[in-house]
This record gives C-alpha cells, sequence and structure tokens, in this order.
C-alpha cells in the first residue's frame, strides 16, 4: 500500500470513528495491578506521529516505577497538607497509591514563543494519541496537571532537568473500575463560516 493510498483509506467509517471518540473518558479509579507498560510503550510510538510543525518532537516520556511514584504521592500529600489540612492530604495519599500505571509527559523548552506554543500544542496531540491508543486497548486514562506537576520538586524526582523541560502532565492508567458518564454542552460546538 502506498502512502497516498494509506491517507486515503480508513479501516472505519466514519460513524465508528466519532463512536470511538465520544467513547474515551477520563478515569480515576482502575482495577488493582492493571497496568501494562508493553501496550504503553507501543503507545508512545504510536504518539510520536503527532502533528508537530517542524517535526521538532518535544516530548519527553517518562514511565514511572514504584520508587518514583511514592515519592510523586508524599510531594503531593506535602502540598495538599499546606492548603487543605492532613486529613485530606492522607485521603489523596491513599486514593494516588491505588493507581497502578503512572507516566508523564514533558516538554522540551523552546528558545523562541511561537515554538513554545507549537511544541506544547504537539505535545498535548501525542497526549492525546496515547489515550485513544490506550482506550482501543481496553485501558483508560487520566492527565493531571494539578499542583504537583508545578511544584519545583516534581521534575528532579523524574530525573528531568528545569532548565531544559516543564511538565505537560502526569498521567495514570490502566483497566477503569466504571466508565464514568460525560457530557459535553451545545456551546462547545461553535462551528463559524468565514465568507
Amino acid at each position: 500500500m502506498t502512502d497516498r493510498q494509506r491517507l486515503s483509506t480508513s479501516p472505519i467509517n466514519p460513524d465508528q470513528a466519532a463512536e470511538f471518540l465520544r467513547g474515551r473518558r477520563s478515569v480515576d479509579q482502575f482495577e488493582p495491578n492493571s497496568q501494562d507498560y508493553a501496550r504503553l510503550r507501543q503507545a508512545f510510538e504510536i504518539a510520536r506521529w503527532a502533528p508537530n510543525h517542524h517535526l521538532t518532537e518535544p516530548w519527553r516520556f517518562y514511565i514511572i516505577g514504584p520508587e518514583t511514584k511514592e515519592a510523586i504521592v508524599d510531594l503531593n500529600a506535602r502540598i495538599v497538607a499546606q492548603t487543605k489540612g492532613h486529613e485530606a492530604a492522607e485521603s489523596k495519599r491513599q486514593r494516588w497509591q491505588a493507581v497502578p500505571g503512572w507516566f508523564a509527559i514533558n516538554c522540551q523548552r523552546a528558545a523562541d514563543d511561537i515554538t513554545a506554543q507549537e511544541d506544547y500544542a504537539a505535545c498535548a496531540c501525542a497526549a492525546q494519541n496515547i489515550a485513544l491508543y490506550l482506550h482501543s486497548a481496553g485501558l483508560a486514562c487520566k492527565w493531571t496537571s494539578g499542583a504537583v506537576t508545578r511544584d519545583p520538586g516534581y521534575l528532579p524526582l523524574l530525573g528531568a532537568d528545569l532548565a531544559t523541560e516543564y511538565s505537560v502532565g502526569l498521567f495514570w492508567f490502566g483497566i477503569p473500575k466504571r466508565a464514568p458518564r460525560s457530557q459535553r454542552s451545545e456551546s462547545g460546538h461553535h462551528a463559524i463560516n468565514c465568507p
């Protein structure tokens, strides 16, 4: 099959694609030990095919193991304790410790603002590719960009250099315990015809 045929031929029809895309959900409750790191590595390969202006490939993917996970959970609990108290921090700690699979996406810092915007957009597209690929494999994920990802102590836990990278997000994945319902408002569907 030629590249041209590949671009014009889809393995699914538009209705199937629409149903599949609407079926993806952000999930924060997973079955225990349901992470699949082999599948995640395949998702990273698919992520590299995200739209990316000038092919800068700014994304950096991190698979988070148990020691790093525990350090992130501790950092987050300290942050929550400062703003919401010890009880809230311990509740959050328990919830986060139950999450089976963890990964992170960082973006390489760019020299100028335009490239920086394009690179962040490329990383967001890569994250969506990962989410959709995992969804196709029966796995769900959640993208979080909360306070922990902006804390100066977070990136060093990944072994990342603050001077050359910034966090796009921290992600959880695994087999979902339940499929959450989701709605989109009609007001979010604006198509403006321009003459």
